[in-house]
């Protein structure tokens, strides 16, 4: 009998005949010696490696690559894998009993707390900050129009000059929660001003305690959670794994955003635990099982200390693996019977959480990744009030200048007249 390994993970580096094949499927069973119980004592069987180290994959012609494709022609009597049962699978081999349930999601490098120089501005959207500035102009108007009434309509003796710069004023003082000596004399102009001054509290209130929160508490831009982030972004390309399920799946959905997936992906890689290096350096995205990620998260953390991995929160889909045999194997029932109760005692869930360690804090949020809490603002964080300070100064600078420019031109030519009507004189 020949069975052989494929290195999927969690899977032992090193393996002899006399280990049984669960051995290779969960580790630490090594001397569980099941093989015996599927092969007679008088027996042989040989573990033999994959040639070209894939799972397998359909062929447009009906055969198969990888190990799927040993077992449809007869070259071996087991895979161990384990295999993400599909129905295409089941036509050319027999699937055991599930030996696992997992899910499949997207895998990639762990997004980092990140200063942003126009932060500042992010505590309210686009739209609202259009809305403020429409709503600073319509009060701006309103108090003019006032102003102009009080002064001509009710034949009121407030001054009207420099209407339209004390309005201007007066609207960016309120706004911004500075006081101002002027107010409107009439009811109809302090109904405006308590009605503008009550909208500028709440306005400058949600500002700073939003801003306030984004400081202390920085917040991680995720900007690949789902297939549609995924989709939707051209910064990271990613992949599929090569002649797996998941690429099989991709291929033949007929879902838009699925189908997206497998046209847009930027070629395909071995495995996901030989890739994990690639992954976490932010080379690509890849689709992924849930175990193999713990376990490269586990890997990571071990050796690093630090979290550099990233599972998305949205899950593809739900599988169930199971160890592959020839059709019409006659190891089949044994083998189940034996998957049934090592799942029945809890053996291969126990194996695979005594061998997967360290995934606990690369599994929270990245927000939570900061371990010294409260930092120091940087030069980085604050840079965007900094320059606003520094373009504020550089405009109000600019019209000192032109104001000096005029009121010498203006002067100049005042002079010039004065002195032609003395010369007529």
């Amino acid at each position: 009998m020949n069975t052989f390994l494929t290195p999927w993970t969690p899977s032992l580096p090193k393996y002899n005949a006399t280990d049984s094949f669960l051995t290779f499927l969960i580790p630490y069973s090594r001397h569980l010696h099941i093989v015996d119980t599927l092969v007679p004592a008088t027996s042989r069987y040989e573990i033999i490696p994959p040639p070209d180290g894939v799972f397998g994959g359909e062929l447009p012609n009906g055969s198969w690559t990888g190990m799927i494709g040993m077992l449809q022609r007869k070259e071996v009597e087991l895979a161990l894998g384990p295999f993400t049962i599909t129905r295409k699978r089941e036509v050319v081999c027999d699937m055991s009993v599930p030996v696992a349930h997992d899910n499949k999601a997207l895998f990639m490098v762990r997004p980092g707390i990140q200063s942003d120089m126009k932060g500042f501005l992010n505590t309210f959207t686009l739209e609202v900050w259009l809305m403020i500035l429409v709503s600073m102009g319509a009060v701006s108007v309103a108090m003019m129009s006032l102003m102009w009434m009080e002064a001509n309509v009710f034949n009121s003796t407030t001054r009207t000059t420099n209407i339209v710069t004390r309005s201007l004023m007066w609207t960016v003082q309120t706004l911004s929660q500075e006081s101002s000596d002027w107010l409107p004399r009439r009811t109809e102009g302090r109904l405006l001003v308590t009605t503008w001054l009550l909208a500028s509290l709440v306005f400058m209130s949600s500002y700073s305690g939003i801003l306030t929160a984004m400081l202390t508490v920085p917040r991680v831009t995720i900007p690949i959670d789902s297939l549609a982030d995924l989709v939707s972004q051209s910064r990271t390309p990613w992949r599929l794994e090569e002649s797996s399920s998941m690429y099989q799946y991709f291929q033949d959905t007929t879902d838009g955003l699925r189908r997206q997936v497998f046209t847009g992906m930027g070629g395909v890689f071995r495995d996901c635990w030989k890739s994990r290096h690639d992954i976490s350096e932010g080379n690509f995205v890849a689709v992924c099982d849930e175990i193999t990620m713990k376990k490269s998260m586990s890997w990571d953390f071990s050796t690093t200390g630090r979290c550099h991995l990233y599972i998305s929160r949205e899950k593809i889909i739900s599988v169930s693996s199971a160890v592959a045999f020839q059709a019409g194997s006659p190891y089949l029932t044994t083998a189940n019977r034996i998957i049934l109760s090592l799942r029945g005692g809890g053996l291969l869930d126990k194996w695979l959480s005594d061998h997967i360690t360290n995934t606990s804090q690369c599994l929270r949020p990245p927000s939570t990744d900061r371990r010294d809490g409260i930092a120091a603002l940087n030069l980085e964080s604050l840079g965007g009030p900094f320059l606003f300070l520094a373009g504020g100064m550089c405009v109000g600078f600019l019209s000192l200048l032109c104001e000096v420019v005029i009121t010498r031109a203006s002067g100049g030519s005042r002079s010039d007249g004065s002195n032609r009507q003395t010369s007529s004189l």
